[in-house]
């Protein structure tokens, strides 16, 4: 009976670390893991903030020469940022998106194909028709993690489930990113704005190794990462945060106009 017991606290132990796994924005949402929108409609979500209209055209730049991009493709084998960042901004229905990646590229060849007569006249695809960027959008990470070790040596003093429990706190990291998303004007390539987020879990993937010996499954072996989840939460915060500064923008002035020597005067 005691046995039994304690086999049935150690499974309540471990259902309550897995409570602990959900991501967390620091504002207090959640980021959405699937979602779909198309031209202006963007279906709400609890944790987006929107805009009624569009402030303008946008285009998302990362800098993949920057130590943290290096950091997310290698360490955590994610890809780029680029196309969470895009799904995310038109969600909040404040900027209309502009492809200069490889999409521009493929654009440019159907233009080429045009040019050489490869594609039907009625296409309508030619010179003067591709849209500017009033704006662009450039995205940084800061990445940490903290091992929950110390935890695990206490529980290991407890009687029966000590040692099991002790497996798995020890294998628990917390996983927060924070992230910087900055706004440029394309015309002045004066920055209009810039904003920080931050998100944190629970990873208990470690758990998954230490139970599939019992089940042949493979619970740490998750499509999504937790990295990935934490990296999209903080963008969405980073979002947000832009978002509601944009809503209270006014327009800088420099006496004498801007980049005409400034006023900090030297001899």
């Amino acid at each position: 009976m005691r046995k039994t017991l304690f086999t049935l606290a150690a499974v309540l132990f471990v259902t309550s670390l897995a409570a602990c796994s959900n991501m967390q924005l620091m504002g207090g949402g959640k980021s959405p893991d699937s979602t779909a929108v198309a031209g202006s409609n963007a279906p709400t979500a609890d944790s987006m903030h929107h805009c009624s209209t569009p402030l303008g055209t946008l285009a998302v730049y990362e800098d993949q020469r920057s130590p943290w991009y290096q950091l997310l493709t290698s360490q955590y084998q994610l890809p780029s940022t680029v196309p969470v960042l895009k799904l995310l901004v038109q969600q909040s229905n404040c900027f209309v998106i502009v492809d200069r990646g490889n999409a521009l590229d493929t654009a440019i060849g159907e233009r080429a194909l045009g040019a050489a007569g490869e594609i039907r006249a009625t296409s309508r695809i030619k010179k003067g028709r591709m849209v500017a960027a009033d704006y662009t959008m450039t995205p940084s990470i800061t990445f940490s993690s903290q091992n929950a070790g110390s935890l695990g040596g206490v529980l290991s003093m407890i009687p029966v489930v000590g040692n099991y429990a002790a497996q798995v706190a020890g294998q628990i990291n917390t996983k927060s990113a924070s992230t910087t998303l900055t706004l440029v004007d394309n015309r002045s390539t004066v920055q209009v704005a810039a904003a920080t987020g931050s998100a944190r879990n629970m990873d208990i993937g470690a758990l998954g190794s230490i139970m599939s010996t019992h089940t042949g499954g493979t619970i740490a072996g998750y499509a999504d990462t937790p990295e990935g989840k934490v990296i999209v939460a903080a963008f969405t915060d980073s979002l947000n945060n832009l978002v509601d500064s944009l809503k209270q923008y006014k327009t800088q002035h420099v006496k004498g106009g801007l980049g005409n020597g400034g006023r900090l005067k030297v001899d």
